[in-house]
């Protein structure tokens, strides 16, 4: 295999009889010694420069030196190419890929290339898992009921998908029912050490199409998420453009207190480094605590790297490690490797290594971490349990804000009564046996949903396990749940449901309603299905403030559900309790959760779990051979996804009257080589938003309403509203999603004025300028592009965190807006933007469009583009001028900063975004 081999790094590693080519870290070491003290992340990245030198025209000897000199206290400056060993998909953000993929084949034999240059290049992974939702609950018939409306929805979709594992090299689905993606990766496709055609060795690295990749941090797999339009190119063999991070340490140390979880760990090391600041940053856990930390709950706090704003939370290969691999069914010759290649790199982590050198550090001692929750609408907002009443009191008044029904703007703010969010069936209890809810029985804090949901916690045997002990307890005590709490159990993987039935704890669930509903992400991303008719109505006669408590990992509002405005994160066991509370407003320590049988209060802690409960029945119902039985039929998927007819050939056949798939338009007037880039003038603001936009608020997500711009699309195509499904089944068609772009009904635009009474007006309307007429968002969009006016979005800090939804930047394009100018982005969702050709500009530190006094109303100049894209952006080109001119035709101007942040992303600007540079690159290539 070629290779520049610059530093004479090329080794073998001889295990088991078997040798393999391994590029060594010594070699590097040797000439730079700081770079034995590199934190463990930074040397994965090392062993990928030296491996990938000269193979990849973008790795260089210099960027190898480079990272070997790494500072820790530098800001990053240094553009690095980083060669992820695969891609792992979900099948939302994976559909509208493949959908991208086959219309490159069509572009590129319009442009007289070879479509088959259009394979992935490198091993792609896609689960399907955030199509389930949950419509039936509470019953025996649950899953099934649930599985059979996933298919209904979904035959267009899942069709396509196999299409494409035919169509495609190297691309691989796991079928529906089988678990969440990210456990199935690090339960089953991680490899820990990768082996190529070649017999070169080297460690698992991927980038996914999910924020939460990072889960398989905890196995010390580096990898993170990034935005579909990104994944692409990482799958088409362009390497992922990254400058070299810093790299915050975070020290553990003893071990978790009685009464304490994984999840209330995992709360308290969100909220600290949201604190700290690590946007853009890795973290990197050490210490002595990480000896008694299980790997399930290393992987629970990777999961949330997204939440606390990290790019990773990476844990170091070391004894736990292995033995998780051991448990897991990996085969004995690659649970060797593992262990034989990670120590020969002086990676593997024992009580002797060294601490590295971070750029800051963090600590934190685990027995000081106390019962937690998160919420009522960030993940870093955390509770302690024991204050929870009183929290919910202090925020109720901010809750309650915008309650009431609109007057001004007459689209709903929710889903009528009744009527299911994304098709299904309207009740509870799958409307066939709704529950007997006597009215009156809601308050504001009462809990209506209650869901054991999301990868983040149902990988993790000890909270999994915790919850059906808890429930063991209740029912033995003669307990119930309330009966207007829609209750759920979605594993993860299938395995979990395994182990809870070999500890005898499923039934004891079954009873309090926590029936598994689906192994999908369901509640956790928002696919939560309808609430009962009668819980809805006295949700919407009373302007009541209820709450939804789950296992997930994003509470943002209007994510759960819409008639949902307090949302609480929780470990599993405590999702159990309130679901049997039925309120959040109890306090735990004077409050009964209920009555027994006998007319006894029955106390939280009369039926809170032990560890020794829990390792109990973990260390007789978990078995190796639950994983290998599992896993061994991973790909075959159940007799509907066999039955499914599909279709041949290298070219997708599109169909002109799909509602689900289309070829989308990136590439129809694209020619052999990039137009020229023109300053952007005369724009107008589409919407001027606030702090902590996120991902959530501006790709469509959730229930398509039928007076929507995609609800009327649907209905002008013959589809019922019935068979509406969600915006995310409908990511393959861009139609559609442009529609529900920053449609959500809780999004702020400050163009819109306040009603009558004051009230703030909630959903994707703005103001078509410059007139008042207030109109969706959609129809304001098109009626600029008629009018050729290029648009600009205004946000604040963090402006697209959350999930790395690449339609957030998809919609944002195909609605005509050329540039977002904002306070702060978040790391994915800024890439995004570039990878589809929008300029995004930051205000200088301390500025807002408040500092500016900005409305939104005015016409925007952008000055500099050019010139700065001759100069990559780099010094004094970095910084565009904004000038904004009034209606009253006073102008002001000012200083913004381009938010292109390496010379890659400038060559993806200048052709328009990522894919196109891709699809020139293939088809120029002999």
């Amino acid at each position: 295999m070629p290779t520049g081999n610059s530093f004479d790094s090329r080794s073998t590693l001889s295990v088991g009889g078997k040798a393999y080519t391994i590029y060594k870290l010594a070699a590097v070491e040797r000439e730079f010694s700081q770079a034995k003290r590199l934190p463990y992340a930074l040397k994965i990245l090392l062993e990928n420069l030296l491996r990938n030198e000269g193979v990849s025209l973008a790795v260089r000897k210099a960027d190898v030196e480079a990272l070997a000199r790494w500072q820790p206290k530098d800001e990053p400056t240094v553009e690095i190419a980083f060669t992820p060993a695969r891609v792992l998909m979900q099948d939302f953000t994976g559909v509208p890929c493949v959908v991208d993929l086959a219309a490159m084949r069509d572009a590129m034999k319009s442009l007289g290339g070879d479509p088959s240059k259009i394979n992935p290049l490198v091993p792609v992974e896609l689960v399907i898992d955030h199509s389930v939702q949950v419509d039936e609950y509470g019953t025996a018939r649950a899953f099934a009921d649930n599985v059979a409306l996933e298919y209904e929805r979904n035959d267009e979709r899942y069709t396509f998908l196999r299409w494409g594992q035919k169509a495609f090299n190297n691309f691989q689905v796991v079928p529906p029912g089988t678990g969440i993606c990210h456990q199935v990766n690090l339960e089953y496709l991680a490899r820990s050490v990768f082996v190529d055609g070649h017999g070169t060795a080297y460690p698992d690295t991927l980038v996914g199409t999910d924020s939460h990749t990072t889960m398989v941090n905890g196995l010390g797999v580096l990898g993170w998420g990034v935005g579909g339009i990104e994944a692409e190119a990482a799958m088409l063999g362009q390497p992922v453009s990254m400058l070299i991070p810093q790299v915050i340490g975070f020290k553990l140390s003893g071990r978790l207190a009685a009464g304490a979880t994984a999840t209330d760990l995992v709360l308290t090391v969100t909220q600290m480094l949201r604190k700290k600041g690590v946007v853009g940053k890795f973290v990197e856990f050490f210490g002595p605590g990480l000896a008694d930390l299980p790997l399930a709950d290393r992987a629970t706090i990777a999961n949330m790297a997204p939440e606390y704003g990290a790019t990773c939370g990476i844990f170091p290969v070391d004894a736990e490690t292995v033995r998780y691999l051991e448990q897991t069914g990996r085969p004995a010759e690659l649970v060797a490797l593992v262990e034989a290649y990670y120590k020969e790199q002086g990676l593997f982590h024992d009580a002797n290594t060294p601490d590295a050198v971070y750029t800051d550090t963090l600590e934190l001692d685990l027995a000081k971490v106390v019962p937690s929750m998160a919420g009522p609408a960030r993940p870093q907002d955390r509770v302690a349990l024991a204050d929870m009443k009183q929290a919910f009191a202090d925020a109720l008044p901010k809750l309650k804000t915008g309650t009431k029904k609109p007057t001004a703007v007459p689209l709903p703010l929710a889903a009528p009564v009744g009527e299911a969010i994304g098709g299904g069936p309207a009740g509870a209890f799958g409307a066939k046996t709704a529950p007997d809810i006597a009215p009156g029985s809601l308050a504001d804090g009462s809990v209506v949903i209650a869901a054991i949901t999301s990868c983040t916690n149902t990988s993790n045997p000890s909270v999994m396990v915790a919850a059906g002990v808890l429930a063991q307890k209740a029912v033995a005590r003669g307990l119930s749940t309330k009966p207007w709490v829609k209750t759920s159990l979605a594993p993860g993987s299938q395995v979990v449901t395994d182990y809870l039935t070999a500890g005898g704890l499923i039934d004891d669930l079954n009873k309090l309603h926590f029936n598994v509903v689906g192994y999908g992400c369901t509640t956790c991303i928002g696919n939560s299905g309808p609430l009962p008719e009668a819980v809805s109505k006295e949700i919407a006669d009373g302007g009541l403030v209820v709450s939804a408590v789950l296992s997930g990992n994003r509470n943002f509002e209007g994510r759960v559900h819409p008639e949902v405005r307090a949302n609480y994160l929780a470990s599993p066991p405590l999702v159990v309790a309130y679901a049997l509370a039925g309120r959040v407003d109890i306090d735990w320590a004077t409050e009964p959760i209920g009555t027994d049988a006998d007319g006894r209060a029955v106390m939280l802690a009369d039926i809170w779990p032990t560890h020794e409960e829990v390792a109990a029945v973990i260390d007789r119902s978990i078995t190796r051979e639950a994983f290998e039985r599992i896993y061994g039929r991973v790909y075959e998927g159940d007799a509907q996804w066999k039955a499914l007819q599909v279709p041949t050939g290298a070219l997708y056949s599109w169909s002109a009257t799909s509602t689900y798939i289309a070829n989308p338009p990136y590439f129809r007037t694209m020619g052999v080589v990039p137009s020229a880039v023109h300053e952007i003038e005369g724009a107008r603001v589409l919407a001027l938003l606030g702090d902590s936009i996120t991902t959530d608020h501006i790709s469509p997500a959730g229930n398509i309403k039928k007076d929507s711009a995609a609800g009327k699309y649907l209905l002008e195509h013959g589809v019922a509203q019935k068979d509406f499904n969600q915006y995310g089944a409908r990511r393959g068609h861009h139609e559609v999603m442009m529609r529900g772009t920053f449609a959500n009904v809780r999004l702020r635009n400050r163009l819109v004025p306040p009603r009558e009474d004051g009230s703030v007006v909630e959903g994707g309307f703005t103001r078509h300028l410059p007139g008042d007429e207030v109109v969706s968002i959609f129809d304001a969009a098109m009626a600029y592009q008629k009018d050729g006016v290029p648009l600009v979005i205004i946000g604040g800090k963090e402006y697209g965190s959350g999930s790395s939804r690449d339609w957030a930047a998809k919609g944002t394009l195909l609605l005509g807006v050329k540039v977002v100018l904002a306070e702060s982005y978040e790391r994915i969702h800024r890439s995004n933007l570039v990878g589809m050709g929008v300029l995004p500009l930051q205000f200088k530190t301390g500025e807002s469009a408040a500092s500016h006094g900005l409305t939104g109303e005015e016409v925007y100049d952008f000055g500099g583009l050019v010139a700065g894209l001759e100069k990559n952006f780099d010094g004094p080109a970095r910084e565009l001028t904004v000038t904004a001119t009034r209606p009253d035709g006073t102008t002001v101007a000012f200083k913004a900063v381009c938010r292109i942040d390496t010379p890659q992303e400038v060559q993806y600007y200048k052709n328009g975004g990522i894919l196109p540079y891709v699809l020139r690159q293939l088809n120029a290539a002999k």
